[in-house]
């Protein structure tokens, strides 16, 4: 267990657990670490907090963290775990630590996961965090043999996810899952580009396999929102491709934001700006005890 300072805002920050966080901010230079970062608001004993679940992957290492933000301490406590380890059975384990007079168990299996190109385990896993003989935090699809193994009943209060944010890497198409939907039911996202050829240069994003908005003509509308129904629920999708254009072998870095709801409260004139990726961000940290889930996507496009 250890402490580090606690910042204002948890969505102002990118990742500031790995190493060398300067180097990690997806908008600028190619990041060195690829990275998925969920926050989550759990209510632990009497109170809520946020909880913030990062798995980032280098060349050398695969590490998980788990972040408990204490509401009235200012200090936030750390549970890291190794996952590139070549021990099999180091993929199980429990680890301990105490959010002031509270002890927090995070168990985990992690033996049979299975992995894309993302740091986050796709299926056959669990990690669950628990606290006085319940589950307040539960990720994977192993739920029975997490209760089962646990010895703890579910929270009454069921975690909710306020914001996720993502690298992806590829060369013209971007697969990823988020919660989209009144139910937050899992959706896959795909998104396609067109960008050289005897075309105009076009943009394609489907959800579940079917498309959903068509971008045509691209070098004039590399920023822009639209809104969409899932689940007979609206989703607004921001999105700044300017990198992809204008960047030398069409390469950089795409910002789309993926939001539950309306656009109720989101100022328009944070799109006309020349750095719409970091000014949206920043609205949206500003305001992020008011709105709805937020998934920040951040499309490596590789040469």
């Amino acid at each position: 267990m250890f402490t580090i300072p606690l910042e204002p805002s948890p969505i102002s920050r990118t990742l500031d657990l790995v190493q060398n966080p300067a180097d990690d901010d997806p908008t600028t230079d190619k990041p060195a670490h690829n990275f998925v970062t969920c926050i989550h608001k759990v209510k632990l004993s009497d109170i809520f907090c946020n909880i913030t679940v990062t798995w980032a992957k280098t060349l050398i290492s695969h590490t998980l963290y788990i972040t408990v933000e204490s509401p009235h301490e200012e200090n936030h406590y750390t549970c890291k775990i190794d996952l590139k380890t070549w021990q099999f059975w180091g993929k199980k384990g429990l680890k301990t630590f105490r959010v002031g007079e509270k002890r927090i168990d995070v168990f985990w299996d992690l033996r049979a996961a299975k992995f894309t190109s993302s740091p986050e385990p796709n299926s056959d896993y669990y990690v669950a965090m628990v606290s006085k003989e319940e589950v307040v935090l539960l990720l994977g699809d192993q739920k029975n043999e997490a209760l089962r193994r646990t010895k703890s009943r579910p929270s009454l209060e069921d975690a909710s996810l306020v914001h996720k944010k993502e690298i992806v890497f590829a060369k013209k198409c971007f697969c990823a899952k988020t919660t989209l939907g009144k139910d937050k039911k899992e959706h896959t996202i795909m998104i396609e580009s067109a960008l050289s050829g005897p075309y105009d240069p076009e943009m394609w994003i489907s959800v579940d396999g079917m498309e959903s908005i068509r971008v045509p003509n691209l070098h004039w509308r590399f920023r822009g929102n639209e809104t969409i129904v899932v689940d007979n629920f609206p989703v607004q999708i921001l999105w700044d491709v300017h990198d992809w254009l204008y960047n030398r072998n069409h390469s950089g870095v795409g910002i789309f934001v993926f939001r539950r709801g309306a656009d109720e409260g989101i100022e328009s004139d944070h799109l006309e700006t020349e750095d719409f990726g970091k000014s949206f961000c920043n609205a949206l940290a500003e305001q992020s005890s008011s709105m709805g889930f937020c998934h920040f996507l951040y499309a490596w496009m590789t040469e």
